[in-house]
């Protein structure tokens, strides 16, 4: 797990965090993901359009901490462009080292991201059938 030096949030992490690229909605959504951490109160909801088998937009909407906004942002750019397949494969360690790094005791919410990216997916491919 990537970890941040001394147990603070980087710089790119407050950067994310203070700017994100990614936040907001898709209207008419082709996959909508939505996760909850009961252990932080964090919730995340994350929308893609899809063309191709590519995610060709990626936004999110979440209700959390600093370290939970900032990972929704990060996965979000990381799985802009890529295909489906690419995009299930993204991880929460991947999403903690696009950051920089995050405080152990904020691990959980790059997991997050992750999941709710898979949620989406997962809601994609069901409407695609």
């Amino acid at each position: 797990m990537a970890d941040s030096p001394g147990g603070v949030y980087t710089k790119k992490v407050m950067n994310r965090f203070s700017n994100p690229k990614f936040a907001g909605e898709i209207k008419n959504a082709d996959g909508v993901g939505q996760v909850g951490n009961m252990k932080c109160g964090d919730v995340m909801r994350v929308y893609i359009k899809v063309e191709k088998n590519r995610i060709k937009d990626i936004k999110f909407k979440t209700f959390g901490c600093v370290a939970a906004i900032a990972s929704s942002d990060a996965m979000c750019e990381m799985a802009k462009g890529k295909t489906i397949a690419e995009a299930m494969k993204i991880t929460d360690k991947q999403i903690a080292e696009f950051v920089g790094g995050l405080p152990c005791i904020k691990h959980h919410c790059s997991v997050l991201g992750s999941e709710a990216l898979r949620k989406a997916i997962e809601n994609y491919k069901k409407k695609a059938k």
